[in-house]
């Protein structure tokens, strides 16, 4: 194992339980020297570690001791096979994978300095930041479908904003890959196989539910962003739709959740765009990810959007809000225009 100090070896065997050495990854034999702890899942832990051979931070995702054994280690590479076909600059890169001399599967990838989006906010008091942020996680999970991968566990505490603005999506565990693109049949997901609970880390604030229910297998997600089939334990039918609600529901907290905490009543236009998208009927929703984010855009714009009917009013108070510096300069024109013709030079 790569050089711990006493400080960081207490600290990874306080996390690991009751001192257990042994839930500590042993990284002998790698080109990895174990840092620090980041989080815990439901099949391993994230740890931060010195990748010598490129001499830069990475993240290692490792797989718990007692996970060795059984389809563990193959859920495991899966996810990392999906993160590898998935070069975005939205999505993590993966840069290594393998197994450890303990045994444990393990892969790299990109070390995120930032924050988690749900944190992230609080910063952030402009609604159009907000909503161009959420524009990036649209663009990945575009990105994402074209290439047939659903993520199935979209929420704030999914997304991270880097020390640089850049906005990417995390935690590809629950992804499963589709036969024939993003809109596949009801057959569609391929090695579909069964999930425990995540353990519940001391960075998380958010519940993961798993409930078996049918003979699908088991419902895996976040309450509060699942859509209603994907809690139905109905895997097997779902497509990009599925994501797309949980889209909405990412984008009904971001305009929601103000910088001092307090709630904010956004436009209708908006909230119709959130609640197109995170429609119980899955035919009313937006059908691909790229119709959303146009929706939005045009919001942005000062433009209509699809998922709302302007009256005669609104479209005037939107048509003034666009050309508001315009208008105002010919009403200034036109004002003075009467008074010259009202109170001529003499």
């Amino acid at each position: 194992m790569g050089f711990l100090n006493d400080k960081s070896l207490k600290k990874l065997r306080r996390i690991a339980g009751d001192g257990d050495a042994a839930a500590v990854p042993d990284l002998s034999g790698t080109r990895y020297t174990l840092l620090d702890f980041l989080a815990r899942g439901g099949m391993g832990a994230v740890y931060v570690a010195e990748d010598h051979t490129l001499q830069r931070k990475v993240a290692l995702k490792i797989l718990e001791a007692e996970n060795t054994r059984g389809t563990f280690a193959e859920r495991l590479v899966r996810e990392a096979q999906v993160l590898a076909k998935l070069e975005h600059p939205g999505i993590v890169p993966v840069h290594d994978a393998g197994t450890l001399a303990d045994g444990r599967v393990f892969y790299a990838m990109k070390f995120v300095e930032g924050a988690r989006l749900d944190k992230f906010l609080a910063g952030v008091s402009s609604l159009s930041e907000r909503l161009r942020l959420f524009l990036r996680v649209c663009e990945a999970v575009s990105f994402a479908h074209s290439r047939g991968i659903l993520h199935r566990d979209l929420k704030p505490a999914n997304v991270m904003v880097g020390a640089f603005g850049e906005v990417l999506v995390m935690d590809w565990g629950l992804a499963k890959t589709l036969q024939g693109g993003a809109r596949g049949s009801a057959n569609s997901l391929e090695g579909e196989t069964l999930f425990v609970p995540s353990q519940k880390s001391s960075q998380e604030n958010e519940s993961t539910l798993a409930t078996a229910v049918t003979d699908d297998g088991v419902v895996m997600g976040t309450p509060g962003y699942m859509s209603p089939e994907q809690a139905s334990g109905l895997s097997t039918t779902l497509d990009a739709r599925s994501d797309i609600f949980s889209l909405g529901k990412v984008l009904e907290y971001i305009v929601s959740e103000s910088s001092n905490g307090e709630s904010a009543i956004p436009p209708r236009a908006l909230r119709a765009i959130g609640e197109k998208a995170a429609a119980s009927n899955i035919e009313k929703r937006y059908q691909k990810v790229s119709e959303l984010a146009e929706d939005l855009s045009r919001f942005l714009n000062g433009q209509p959007v699809s998922a709302y009917r302007e009256n005669l009013l609104e479209r005037g108070q939107r048509f003034y809000k666009r050309y508001q510096a315009a208008i105002l300069l010919i009403l200034i024109y036109l004002l003075m225009r009467v008074l010259f013709i009202l109170y001529p030079h003499r």
